[in-house]
């Protein structure tokens, strides 16, 4: 079961620390893509780029 987190005196779900890991991932490998041009095979870039963030965040969360 997920336990939560005290931040700074404050309990504060344990998804939102998966939730600031992969928006820490998520971030770097959008401008990586970016500048390597791949934003531009997507169909629709913004829905390719949630997908990505979705994939991630759920990644850190099952490895727990």
């Amino acid at each position: 079961m997920l336990a939560d987190v005290s931040l700074f005196g404050a309990l504060a779900p344990s998804l939102l620390i998966y939730f600031v890991a992969a928006l820490g991932l998520f971030i770097p490998l959008v401008l990586l893509a970016g500048r390597c041009g791949v934003d531009r095979l997507a169909w629709n870039p913004p829905l390719a780029r949630f997908g990505l963030f979705l994939c991630l965040f759920s990644i850190l969360a099952l490895l727990r």
